[in-house]
Formats: C-alpha cells, structure tokens, sequence
C-alpha cells in the first residue's frame, strides 16, 4: 500500500454538498482535493443526496463498493423543517466499480425493518466465518413502551451488495436509547469498533457476531471529547505501520475532522492515545463531512491522481 483515498461528503448548505467527494493522500495526515472539489459521484435517485458515505475493497481484492445513507436535507429544507430520522429512507445508496474511476450507476437497495425511520451511516466489513460481508447502519425504532424512539444498529449479510438477509438488531443501548455512526477495524484475530452513544465508545470482539466488550470512550483515555463534541467516527490503519488512525468529526464546533493516532486501540490508559494538533495534518479545503478512508497501491494513487487531480 502506497496512500490513502478519502471519500465524504461536504454538507447540507447547497445541492452539491450531499454528493460524493474524493480526496487523495500518502501519509494519511494531508490531503489534496481531487475534481476540482466538485462531486465525482452524484445521486439521482431517492432523495437525490447521499451522505456518510463508506468506501471498501472486495475481499478478492479486485472490486471496490461505495455505501451511503439515501438522504438530502437540503431538499429536505434543513434539520429544523425535518423528522429525517421518522420519515427518512430505508435504503441505501450502493456504487460499484473495479478501478476506482469508473463506477456504475447508482442502486438503491432496501435493508432497513419496515417500523425503522431510517437507515443512516452504513458500513461493511468481509466475515470469513460465513464467507459474506456484513453490512451494519443505524434506524430508528419506536420503543414498546410508547416513551421515546430509539436509534439502534442494525444489519444484514449480503455476497454481492444486491441480495441482502433480512435485518437483523446488532448493537442497542436500550429501547429508548440511541447509538448511532459505528466503525470497525480488524487488527490481527480482534475487532474493534467505536460507535456514538453519548460518548465515543470503544469496544472489542473476537468475532463480528460475537460477544463484545467496553474497552474504553475517548473521554476516558483522557481525549476530553464526548459525543457532544465530536461524531462520525471513522478507523484506518497507517501503511506499512503498527498505527492507527481514529478520525472524528468536530461537528459542534464546525471544526472538520480531528485525527486522533494510537499504537494500541486496545489500550484504556490512555498512554497510547494521541490528539494531533492543528500543525500535524491538513484536510485541504473542503470541508470534510462523515466520510471513510481506503488504503489504496501506488498503482490506484497514480491513476487517480491522473484522471481526477487538479
């Protein structure tokens, strides 16, 4: 592996800001927009606008699939004129290609329950226990008891990302309690993932579908950012390196995303945790939105760099 792909979307604020964006990097840390900082991949069906999007390689290695939440609050009217998380989609949005420049035309694949309001923030990760990927997101559903409507983690598996098994609830915080925009990263025989229930909070698991443990929040490890600070979190792991890279979305604070590197996600002192500063990276001039990062060869660098670069 030679650098890195950055996939997101901008925003709320026009038509062009729920769409997907490219960016390119080498080290992870500083990044250059790609297209003129125009979309590269647009929506046209649904809502017209996607959001959240994730980015992974076939588990053969010779096929990449774009995931995305199918919602526009922009056409939408804005969070305030909106129940998007009542009356949102229940699918989402699935490209497909085999070079990272040519991409087909955009699916929508229903995956959501029929009761949920929404299917938000998806991401797929290859199981080899069941030979398929399984592909997890968020939806809102109404508790039994009338009180609250919850967020929950729900998913399904899938070979292709055309033929899905019904949903199945993942993860829960309670029914009247919300957890939403989960990651996971493999390292070695462990998984780890980090999801926003109130705070950013870190669990590990010898199995996607198996039983998983609390290791940590980033306000534990003494980071001083809980859920009401940051969202959007995002794994990836630095080439050729024992490091990893935990990226967080500032949205409280309009502040772009926060790399935030460890030796060890399994760590709960916090000793191997680091917040970087502003000086240690730079995300170009887009305003990055809760997007994915894919570890791409020199080969993919270059030929990104060469169709879509400035």
């Amino acid at each position: 592996m030679y650098g890195y792909l950055f996939v997101y979307f901008t925003g709320e604020s026009n038509p062009d800001g729920e769409q997907i964006y490219f960016s390119l990097s080498r080290d992870g840390l500083h990044w250059e927009d790609l297209h003129k900082r125009q979309p590269v991949l647009r929506s046209v069906i649904g809502e017209k606008g996607v959001r959240d999007p994730y980015i992974l390689r076939s588990k053969s290695g010779d096929r990449f699939y774009i995931l995305a939440t199918d919602l526009s609050i922009y056409h939408r009217g804005g969070w305030e004129q909106t129940e998007a998380m009542l009356t949102g989609s229940r699918s989402l949005i699935i490209w497909e290609s085999s070079n990272l420049i040519d991409w087909s035309v955009a699916q929508k694949v229903d995956v959501a329950p029929q009761a949920a309001g929404c299917a938000w923030a998806p991401e797929a990760i290859y199981d080899d226990l069941v030979d398929a990927y399984l592909v997890f997101w968020a939806s809102s559903i109404e508790a039994s008891d009338g009180k609250a409507r919850g967020m929950h983690i729900y998913c399904s598996m899938t070979k292709d990302f055309k033929s899905f098994s019904p949903a199945e609830r993942y993860i829960t915080r309670g029914p009247n309690e919300s957890i939403i925009d989960t990651t996971i990263i493999q390292v070695g025989n462990k998984y780890y993932r980090a999801s926003g229930d109130g705070q950013i909070t870190i669990e590990s698991s010898e199995k996607l579908r198996g039983d998983w443990k609390k290791v940590s929040t980033l306000q534990s490890l003494g980071l001083e950012l809980t859920g009401k600070d940051v969202e959007g979190p995002v794994f990836f792991k630095f080439n050729d390196q024992e490091r990893w890279v935990l990226l967080v979305d500032q949205y409280a604070t309009s502040g772009g995303y926060l790399p935030i590197v460890t030796t060890d996600i399994g760590d709960t002192s916090g000793a191997c945790w680091e917040k970087l500063k502003a000086e240690d990276y730079s995300f170009d001039i887009l305003k990055k939105r809760h997007g994915s990062v894919l570890p791409i060869t020199q080969h993919e660098y270059d030929f990104l760099l060469a169709h879509w670069g400035n």
